[in-house]
């Protein structure tokens, strides 16, 4: 049975930090490249960040760049989105996910498995 179990959401106040933690396990496949998604209120879906199966890799979306950093866990398929400078914009639910490549991008059709959310609110 396939699992993404996140970890570590909550409230915070504006300018605040949190870190998300996502452990995969009972992936059909040995190596996955993990992302971050969120969802706020009333919007779409967008793409947070993700990063390669051996963590060499990582990629942004434009609003988080140089506040949230994605990195890998020593245990395999585990990683983690470190969030600083929150504003209320970051309020959402987070989502983790694995994709059966090598890297994967923004895309969510990319990803195989889905984490089942994490609450974040910043107030402000």
């Amino acid at each position: 049975q396939v699992q993404l179990v996140e970890s570590g959401g909550g409230l915070v106040q504006v300018g605040g930090s949190l870190r998300l933690s996502c452990a995969a396990s009972g992936l059909p496949f040995r190596d996955a490249a993990m992302g971050w998604f969120r969802r706020a209120p009333g919007k779409e879906r967008e793409f947070v960040a993700s990063i390669s199966w051996n963590g060499g890799n990582t990629y942004y979306g434009d609003y988080v760049k140089g506040r949230f950093t994605i990195s890998s866990g020593n245990a395999k398929n585990t990683v983690y989105l470190q969030m600083t400078s929150l504003t209320p914009g970051d309020t959402a639910v987070y989502y983790c996910a694995a994709a059966n490549v090598a890297f994967a991008f923004s895309g969510h059709y990319e990803y195989d498995y889905w984490g089942q959310g994490n609450q974040v609110t910043v107030a402000s």
